[in-house]
């Protein structure tokens, strides 16, 4: 292997856009939320294609194989294709997705304060009876 074919974890995980900045990135590693190989690790490892990498985003869970090293950030639709997601960490995703989706539907029809208008015609109500 070549310096060409490995990258540091913690440019990789920037270049492929799982995180904003590598600062992000580097406090992710080091704080156990992103695994290489099933393996804790440091923000300094290096990365290499097959290498297996579970990742850890607020609630959302990643597990993905590294296809590509670059060593620049570049649009989204070219960082997904250094990566291959699995199938099982995809659906799993999409589930959670579809949860939260449903949940603040159910949550949008909540009952909110009278606003100015509505207190108006309430006190009107009241003052009536």
């Amino acid at each position: 292997m070549n310096s060409e074919d490995t990258l540091r974890l913690d440019k990789w995980l920037w270049a492929a856009r799982f995180f904003k900045t590598r600062r992000l990135a580097t406090d992710a590693i080091s704080g156990g939320k992103v695994h290489l190989n099933g393996n804790r690790i440091k923000p300094s490892r290096m990365v290499k294609p097959g290498d297996q990498l579970q990742i850890l985003r607020g609630e959302t869970r990643f597990e993905v194989e590294v296809i590509k090293i670059t060593r620049h950030r570049r649009p989204a639709s070219e960082a997904q294709q250094l990566y291959q997601e699995s199938a099982g960490s995809l659906k799993a995703r999409l589930e959670i997705v579809e949860q939260k989706r449903l949940e603040a539907h159910s949550r949008a029809n909540r009952v909110r304060r009278p606003d100015k208008r509505q207190r108006r015609k309430l006190m009107e109500i009241k003052n009536r009876m």
